[in-house]
């Protein structure tokens, strides 16, 4: 998922745009739609999960769901014939999309059950984005390798979609081989009624972590849309080294990621994204005053940019995990697919801004994307404007988002203590229901 997300943000708009001729306002606006349409879809997914019984368990039962439709979108949409038109972009990423909310659903709340406890979590939220970097990676490598051999640009994008449809059945199927699942118990006589699913959002600890993930998303995925154009059009990189600063900023997050989660360890989760947020964005202010085309000055910068974004999602993850716990507390039932639902809906949204919102400021400022095209000094210097403008601004607020949050590491203590306490208590009462019912079966 790591990979094909990476390959959405970066390489597959260009692609569009400049290879298959279709308009840039015209890309950035299927991407907006289908963003868009898949917002209600995901809350929609999110309030099934939590409601599913199967003897496949909940999370096993709806990952095998999503990984056909998953594959069946990214075949058509990273191997587009000849021709194509807009309505054909637009159909095929909403069932790629779905495929992939489907995945990342299950996925995200399957892992908030593996780790109970409020460091455990910080870690291993760390430890699953440094692993997905390691498909991101793989993705860049294809573009790497490409240009090593001199093929054209074009050639990037099926490669890359090849390669999700090689590797999404192993990895998925590992997954679901070796992860075991426990779905808590639900209290009887509590029900979550609409009310409820409103009152979530007015809950304060969740309210700032939805600012915060929308603010924390769309600053790198602003970036996101438009690296390539600004990597070789304003810093004077080839494609080939545009993917190898990529490469770099994403490679950042294996050491990044697990390393942040221990910093959270240390001084919390949201006293660690503010810090983040803090470095990354002097990071990339700095961009501008490194030399053009200095390849060594922007590895360095890259990596301590992709270092400290690597914890953004990763912490919120964890963060949205303990939400959950405090949510079941209140209600008797779990929720935890409903509250990862709202939160990456967050990145729904931002990825269609991001997308969206670039490529139509782009198009009014007078840059070109074609392959090809000659950009004037005023359209380059407005391509810098919204390359960094965008990203720093929204990450920053990200970090005002987190001031002052409540949900604490002791806070989160006492929520498990309340919760293993009373599930004890359930699973005491189901062993003894079970004792006793087979007991009325074997009396003569």
């Amino acid at each position: 998922m790591a990979a094909v997300s990476l390959a959405m943000a970066v390489y597959l708009p260009r692609h569009y745009a400049s290879h298959l001729g279709i308009d840039l306002a015209l890309v950035g606006t299927a991407f907006f739609i289908v963003r868009f349409i898949d917002i209600p879809v995901e809350a929609l997914l999110g309030w099934g999960m939590d409601r599913t019984r199967s003897r496949l368990g909940r999370y096993r039962l709806w990952t095998l769901i999503g990984t056909p439709l998953f594959m069946l979108g990214v075949y058509f949409v990273f191997m587009p014939p000849a021709g194509i038109d807009r309505t054909y972009l637009i159909a095929w990423l909403l069932v790629m999309y779905l495929g992939n909310s489907i995945m990342m659903l299950s996925h995200l709340a399957w892992a908030s059950t593996l780790a109970p406890r409020y460091d455990e979590r910080s870690k291993l939220f760390g430890l699953v984005t440094a692993v997905g970097v390691l498909g991101a990676a793989a993705v860049i490598a294809i573009s790497i390798v490409n240009d090593a051999r001199d093929l054209p640009d074009s050639t990037n994008v099926p490669a890359m979609g090849a390669f999700a449809l090689v590797a999404t059945p192993l990895a998925i199927g590992l997954m679901l081989w070796r992860t075991p699942e426990r779905v808590a118990p639900e209290i009887a006589g509590h029900k979550f009624g609409p009310r409820d699913y409103l009152a979530l959002l007015a809950r304060p600890s969740f309210a700032r972590l939805i600012l915060a993930d929308l603010c924390l998303s769309l600053g790198p995925g602003w970036m996101a849309a438009i690296y390539l154009f600004f990597f070789t059009d304003s810093r004077g990189f080839t494609t080939g080294q545009a993917s190898v600063l990529l490469a770099t900023y994403i490679l950042a997050g294996i050491v990044g990621a697990p390393v942040m989660g221990r910093v959270a360890v240390r001084i919390s989760k949201h006293r660690t994204v503010i810090v983040a947020c803090v470095v990354y964005s002097l990071v990339l202010a700095s961009f501008m005053l490194l030399p053009r085309g200095n390849l060594p000055a922007f590895v360095c910068a890259l990596f301590l940019a992709g270092f400290m974004a690597a914890s953004f999602n990763a912490t919120t993850r964890a963060m949205t995990a303990d939400i959950a716990d405090e949510v079941r507390l209140d209600h008797g039932r779990e929720r935890a697919g409903l509250l990862y639902a709202m939160t990456t809906m967050t990145n729904k949204i931002t990825g269609a801004l991001s997308i969206g919102l670039t490529f139509f400021v782009l198009s009014r400022v007078g840059y070109v994307a074609t392959e090809g095209a000659t950009n004037t000094p005023e359209a380059i210097s407005h391509l810098e404007i919204v390359f960094l403008t965008g990203p720093i601004v929204f990450v920053m607020l990200g970090a005002f988002c987190m001031i002052g949050y409540g949900l604490t590491a002791e806070r989160h203590a006492e929520i498990r203590r309340q919760l293993d306490e009373r599930d004890a208590q359930y699973d005491e009462a189901a062993v003894i229901e079970t004792l006793t019912s087979e007991a009325r079966a074997v009396a003569p």
